[in-house]
């Protein structure tokens, strides 16, 4: 064999392997994600954290494949704040949203007619043009991202809708106060409102006066033909279809549990079934009436369960399941009105239950948070973690795992090495802020919590819980350990700068 034949040959088998290893690494995309956050659901109410009634069995199986987090945290006790935390990075003392704002100074946004014919009354207050998000930033690193679900960060033809916030892809509701409906009038397209085949309710509709409340048939009105949530779910579905062989980041924000009490007749009668005769709720609490609201509850539950099975299903049958990091939490804690029976179903079970405990409020049963991660043969199937991580973490995490750094200018801490089971850096503390339900500040640090609530009132002292021994938060152990509440005290005002809205500003902080 003469040396130009072996310099050929040798020329020829590099060129093979170069194509080999080149068709190898093209296999080896990265990870596809999905973000799946309920809307008000409590700690207790899984079954994989401990709820006996509401069945979940798909949501029990992520976590039997995955790795549930026992120590996690929104990022505030209510709906947009908590949003834009997640999809931001930054904790509430440095976000431009801390609470829900609906942006009324435009006129009657709570006229559901009026909103109805004019899109310029709907939504939230939107957040600004040059913010960063994990849409943008997934965008940059070749995903194709979208939001399934709510949004309420900006209202229709503002800066603050989903498409020009980095995502390629909206369905669902772009406001909250629609979202009061599960049977809504329209939905949203990206920029296309889309009209349902529902007839306009309004939230606080009650039974007609000569209805008798004992009857199923006098709630009828309240259960009409397209229902969101499944409107939502096809849109998510045909998503993974059409994305099956580009990296996709999927954000579904579900509508459930979140009130009104509404759910397909075949779901509510299984739960009526298994739960017996219920006293009716009337409407009381601005909320449309149910004749079953322990049925409804519980049925909305198991709905979004069944909901992501079929996420699953699909990935599988697409043959991308094995490349998906599946996410699930929820952005707080559950309700206490609307006719939810709390106590009955122990939604926030081990922490204290109901008013000034749960939704809206710092304390365990308002911010913390169930969540599970899973991802084929990455992650250890069956884990558990105690880390100690909040929202704002998603965004440096699913940075990581997209192998993108993420801005410089947050507040979060990558947890990937928790899911490899590797060595984790920790926070040295949480912080929350919430500029509500007369102004509350909250620190977790190791074992330590503490709360500082009614700050409109001039009160700044600060409740200290050992959440090791205490984990209801019952016990005031402030003026035992003095150190720990002084570094708290700092904590909250190094954390804490002035926003940019006046309407969450704290003047008994110094805000200006």
């Amino acid at each position: 064999m003469t040396k130009n034949i072996k310099i050929l040959i040798l020329l020829i088998g590099c060129s093979i392997g170069c194509i080999s290893c080149s068709s190898e690494k093209k296999t080896e995309r990265t990870p596809n994600i999905i973000y799946f956050l309920a809307d008000d659901l409590g700690y207790g109410e899984l079954g994989v954290y401990g709820q006996s009634i509401i069945k979940t069995p798909n949501i029990d199986a992520l976590a039997k494949n995955g790795m549930m987090f026992t120590k996690h945290y929104s990022g505030a006790p209510v709906c947009a704040p908590a949003r834009y935390v997640f999809l931001t990075g930054k904790h509430a003392g440095h976000s431009y949203i801390r609470g829900n704002d609906e942006w009324n100074e435009r006129g009657d946004v709570w006229n559901y007619e009026e909103v109805y014919l004019n899109p310029g009354l709907e939504g939230q207050r939107p957040i600004p043009k040059n913010t960063v998000t994990l849409g943008d930033q997934l965008k940059k690193a070749g995903y194709t991202t979208s939001i399934f679900g709510k949004w309420g960060l900006g209202a229709p033809e503002s800066d603050g809708i989903p498409t020009l916030q980095g995502f390629d892809f909206f369905y669902g509701y772009n406001c909250q106060r629609q979202a009061h409906n599960l049977y809504p009038s329209h939905l949203w397209e990206n920029e296309t409102k889309v009209l349902l085949d529902n007839q306009l309710v309004a939230p606080r509709t009650k039974l007609d006066s000569l209805a008798d409340p004992l009857k199923e048939e006098s709630y009828v009105k309240f259960t009409q033909n397209d229902y969101a949530p499944q409107k939502i779910q096809e849109k998510a579905l045909s998503f993974i279809e059409d994305n099956k062989d580009t990296p996709f980041f999927m954000y579904y924000a579900s509508p459930l549990p979140h009130l009104p009490l509404q759910a397909p007749k075949a779901d509510v009668d299984k739960y009526r079934k298994i739960l017996g005769e219920e006293e009716p709720y009337l409407g009381n609490d601005s909320y449309f009436p149910n004749r079953y609201p322990r049925a409804t509850y519980a049925a909305m539950i198991t709905y979004l369960d069944r909901q992501l099975g079929e996420l699953i299903k699909k990935l599988k049958e697409k043959g991308i399941y094995e490349n998906t990091v599946i996410i699930f939490s929820s952005d707080n804690g559950p309700t206490y009105l609307g006719g939810v029976d709390y106590n009955y179903f122990e939604s926030s079970k081990p922490f204290s239950n109901g008013y000034g405990r749960t939704k809206g409020f710092v304390y365990e049963g308002g911010i913390r948070v169930p969540l599970i991660v899973s991802w084929p043969n990455h992650i250890k199937p069956g884990t558990s973690s105690e880390h100690i991580s909040a929202f704002y973490d998603l965004m440096p995490t699913i940075s990581d795992l997209a192998g993108i750094t993420p801005p410089n200018s947050i507040d979060g801490i990558s947890f990937k090495s928790t899911l490899l089971d590797q060595k984790q850096i920790q926070h040295d503390f949480l912080y929350w802020e919430f500029p509500s339900y007369n102004g509350q500040q909250a620190v977790r640090m190791g074992k330590w919590k503490g709360v500082r609530k009614n700050i409109f009132d001039g009160n700044l002292d600060i409740e200290l819980y050992n959440l090791e021994t205490d984990i209801t938060e019952q016990i005031d152990i402030a003026s035992q350990h003095p150190k720990i509440v002084a570094r708290m005290k700092n904590i909250m005002k190094q954390e804490h700068e002035p926003a940019s809205n006046e309407k969450f500003k704290f003047k008994q902080l110094g805000d200006l």
